[in-house]
């Protein structure tokens, strides 16, 4: 799009932020300063919006914008590693509740997504939408009368045609009953008309303006706005594929199938495509409604510790965490009074870490609960975090002064997603390099502990979190489980082995013929030499205690009298042989 063009859109969002006295941050920054002309000819804020902070401010400012800048503050909201607390915080409320459009349209729409009638489709569609946002709308219909998917696995669905879950008592679990041959009560969330050409031409005066901050303002490499803006439009035209969105809840429900702690609706996949979604139709109390839960019975207490786990079961059980968790996005099943249970629902953004990364942060909490700042410091240089050519005791003594603090108050008292925050921040002195993931994921702790305290301000975070990240890390990381990696990557080995000598081949002509650069510093060569180093010893003492080991089931054999020493050599030699070659030990 040319300049002349984005020209009215440049002047409608100065305007907006003088409106908002926004142009105060302009100042302070240096950004933009051709925007400052603008004051002569636009008016001032009220009084009453000239004295909020400056983070309600800039919240109502994207929100009289529109949709697309509401969604695009709600993405940043998740960037705390770039945004002051108190912006960050005011960008999280942003809702983008929106006008709906007209129910004809939206019943025209999934006619032409799907290929066919809407009556061929749908048993009914209610055209007035239960509810509206900036990417879909949302209509309430029913199936035509059929055998559910669920009927035939045998899982009982949440929510029949009465809208109510069934209860656990319930005969015949498992069979086709005359109810499973009704129609099931579904959402049908319908993609807004025209909404993929206003992102575009939203993104194209995001992109400008991302590049005008990238030159003139003086931080811009700390900021680095046409990362965030592509992250925004990543984030946004994934929103715009409901059948991603479908995929990912259906993975979800796939790792909570008969979790008694989450219940994730039914995917109707006849009915979805990329416009279109179909979901079975669940009913709730949103997470944050303390008075209703009362009402219901519900116990909160042993619901806010439930919050907790699912969180940690998510990140480093299944490496697949809804990354949205805010309370209009969670509800509670209050059919299960006894075993409360969590809904989910809207899963446009998700979470998934590198394997790496995943082992890393686990390390990192585990560090963090047993207050080893050393192990720390380690930790985030062995991950590549941070250069390792920073002094060890200089990051041990800033990650000491960062937690040692809270620690003298009631870990009750204590946030985790605070002190992961402030770690983070902390560690970006030492050149921290993290991947937006670990951000959002950082986001989605301070919305799982915020929610924990809502239904129970006196949870101890640390004693919920803590036995039951110990107990995942136990059953992930463990010799069974490596041997049953091994077994499943040995075809793959098998296969790329007979290339290895012609690979290495290749890469030592590369390297004689000059066309191969290495580029190595002094302190990585050290580290290399350390490397080294250590790799020798380690082989040595694998060789020693292999030779005792196999010396030992020798004498085993073919010893007239067994010795009760043999039994000791053996050992010995096998604890050598598996401590010399165990990866993840502390050094």
């Amino acid at each position: 799009m040319t300049p002349l063009r984005l020209l009215p859109r440049v002047l409608r969002v100065a305007a907006v932020l003088v409106r908002y006295r926004l142009d105060e941050l302009i100042d302070e920054a240096h950004v933009i300063r051709p925007l400052q002309w603008a004051r002569v000819l636009l008016p001032r804020a009220r009084a009453e919006i000239a004295a909020m902070p400056r983070g309600a401010r800039l919240r109502l400012a994207l929100t009289q914008l529109g949709p697309i800048y509401v969604k695009a503050g709600q993405v940043l909201s998740t960037r705390r590693d770039l945004l002051p607390a108190d912006v960050a915080d005011e960008l999280s409320l942003l809702q983008d509740q929106v006008p709906p459009f007209p129910g004809e349209q939206a019943r025209a729409m999934v006619e032409a997504a799907l290929g066919a009638p809407i009556a061929s489709l749908y048993a009914r569609f209610d055209e007035t939408p239960l509810a509206s946002a900036s990417i879909a709308q949302v209509h309430a219909a029913r199936l035509h009368p059929t055998l559910s998917a669920d009927a035939i696995s045998g899982a009982t669905p949440l929510s029949g045609t009465s809208g109510q879950a069934p209860t656990s008592g319930e005969d015949n679990v498992g069979r086709p009953s005359a109810a499973d041959f009704v129609g099931r009560d579904v959402v049908v969330k319908v993609v807004r008309p025209g909404i993929r050409k206003q992102i575009a031409r939203d993104l194209d005066l995001l992109h400008a303006l991302a590049a005008l901050i990238a030159r003139w303002h003086p931080q811009a490499d700390k900021i680095r706005p046409r990362d965030i803006v592509e992250e925004i439009e990543k984030t946004l035209y994934h929103e715009l594929d409901l059948q991603r969105e479908a995929a990912n809840a259906s993975l979800l429900r796939r790792n909570f199938m008969d979790s008694p702690d989450l219940y994730v609706p039914e995917i109707h996949w006849s009915h979805t495509n990329e416009r279109v979604l179909t979901m079975e139709r669940v009913h709730g109390i949103p997470a944050d409604d303390i008075r209703a839960l009362d009402a219901a019975g519900i116990d909160r207490k042993h619901l806010a510790a439930k919050g907790v786990r699912l969180f940690y079961t998510q990140v480093f059980r299944d490496n697949f965490f809804h990354a949205d968790a805010h309370p209009g996005n969670i509800w509670v099943d209050t059919s299960r009074v006894a075993e409360p249970r969590f809904i989910a629902l809207d899963f446009g953004i998700m979470g998934t870490l590198p394997e790496a990364d995943q082992y890393w942060l686990a390390e990192n909490f585990m560090a963090l609960f047993e207050r080893d700042y050393k192990r720390i410091a380690h930790l985030h240089v062995a991950a590549g975090w941070v250069p390792r050519t920073v002094r060890m005791d200089e990051l041990e003594s800033a990650v000491r002064t960062v937690c040692e603090p809270y620690f003298t108050r009631p870990l009750s008292e204590i946030s985790l997603a605070e002190v992961i925050a402030k770690l983070f921040n902390t560690a970006r002195q030492f050149e921290l390099t993290l991947q937006p993931q670990l951000i959002l994921l950082q986001k989605t702790l301070l919305n799982i502990e915020g929610l924990g305290r809502q239904l129970d301000p006196r949870i101890d975070i640390w004693a919920v979190a803590y036995p039951e990240l110990k107990r995942i890390l136990a059953r992930r990381y463990n010799p069974l489980r490596a041997l049953r990696e091994i077994r499943r990557r040995m075809p793959e080995w098998l296969y790329i082995a007979p290339r290895i000598p012609d690979l290495v081949h290749e890469g030592l002509q590369r390297i004689a013929q000059g066309t191969t650069r290495v580029d190595v510093t002094s302190q990585e060569l050290q580290f290399l030499h350390a490397a080294q180093r250590d790799t020798q010893r380690r082989i040595l003492a694998a060789a020693f205690g292999g030779a005792l080991l196999i010396g030992a089931a020798l004498l085993f054999a073919f010893a007239p009298a067994r010795a009760p020493w043999l039994e000791g050599v053996a050992l010995g030699g096998g604890l050598i042989a598996f401590g010399s070659a165990w990866p993840w030990r502390k050094r």
